[in-house]
């Protein structure tokens, strides 16, 4: 019996040594890949960060031309400006690319930028703008836009360096405006369960807003300066690049609004509605100075998947640790609220 036993023993110290050695080889399988791929990979800076994608020209041919033919870049303007897959980098690197193989020569001769956004943080909405405006200069290149959905804020601001703007029958344009918060105030609710709370700080209003105290008066004033600073500059980009917006109503009557294709038109916000999508890519062909009746084409970059970052320590593979969300009705579209953002919430604007 005792021989028996130590069978059983031997067994399965067989079976644990196995497994951990196979557990331990495929980790150094991963690891040797990641080395390699590490060394083989082109410079940081030489990185491909897009990939190209071949769209539909106005007679629904994809096929790939030789490089000598034109070609338009569509840039997809969705979701919230600022989140992943839509910021300024993401842009960054399609715009650099635009002037690489297999688009390098010149190729690109017009961007078209289809636009479907509530908008989202002030710093990537303007960064974009920056970057698309200073394209258009340099390279000498129309850039048009259409809006198939909602251009609200943010997007606004971005559409606002487009030379035209289209804009399909059922789409929402406007609320030119700049949001912070919300803000909650707890401290009655504490003080009525007898809940105490203490911050140290350094420096005249470094809580400001703490939400476990009475909040002072005026404590708010430097943010309130501040949107108001960021609230010029966008009425001021609006205004100078679409000089038939009237500054005084914008202010005054139009606000933070937003407005159907018509209206919107009238407004100024836009110039073209209850337009299709293959008329704003014939406008853009006409105006980029590209015979439609000679091969060209429509293309777009789209970001590069990073497969390495499931071997980084951030990975949920790693670390554990699975993140999940649940939105409920009237809760902000950002995650982050404590950032000044020109973004369209009906529901708390």
């Amino acid at each position: 019996m005792e021989i028996a036993r130590e069978s059983i023993f031997v067994s399965s110290l067989r079976s644990f040594t196995r497994c951990f050695f196979a557990i331990f080889g495929i980790f150094l399988a991963l690891l040797a890949i990641s080395i390699l791929y590490s060394i083989i990979s082109p410079p940081k800076g030489f990185e491909e960060k897009t990939e190209l994608n071949i769209l539909p020209d106005l007679n629904g041919h994809r096929e790939y031309l030789l490089s000598s033919s034109p070609a338009l870049l569509r840039i997809n303007i969705h979701g919230i400006i600022g989140e992943l897959g839509m910021n300024a980098e993401t842009i960054e690197n399609i715009l650099l690319n635009s002037h690489t193989a297999p688009l390098s020569g010149n190729r690109v001769k017009g961007i078209l930028l289809h636009i479907n956004t509530p908008g989202g943080t002030i710093t990537d909405a303007d960064n974009i703008y920056r970057m698309l405006k200073s394209y258009k200069e340099t390279y000498k290149t129309p850039i048009y836009a259409y809006v198939d959905g909602m251009c609200a804020s943010g997007g606004m601001y971005i559409a606002s360096c487009a030379d035209h703007i289209f804009a399909s029958p059922p789409s929402v344009i406007g609320s030119i405006g700049v949001v912070i918060g919300p803000f909650f105030n707890v401290s009655k609710a504490m003080q009525s369960l007898g809940i105490e709370s203490e911050t140290l700080t350094q420096g005249i209003d470094k809580d400001m807003l703490n939400p476990f105290r009475t909040w002072r008066e005026n404590e708010d004033a430097s943010l309130r300066a501040i949107l108001a600073f960021l609230y010029g500059q966008f009425v001021d980009i609006v205004t100078t690049n679409r000089p038939q917006v009237d500054r005084v109503k914008l202010i005054q009557e139009y606000g933070a609004q937003v407005f159907d294709g018509p209206k919107a038109a009238q407004i100024g916000y836009i110039d073209t509605p209850n337009a299709t999508y293959s008329q704003a890519l014939a406008a853009l062909i006409e105006e980029a100075k590209i015979d439609p009746t000679k091969p060209y084409q429509v293309v777009e970059l789209k970001p590069r998947h990073d497969w390495t970052a499931l071997l980084s320590a951030q990975s949920p593979l790693f670390n554990g640790k699975v993140e999940h969300t649940h939105n409920l009705a009237g809760q902000k579209l950002r995650t982050t609220c404590d950032q000044f953002s020109y973004i369209y919430e009906p529901a708390l604007n």
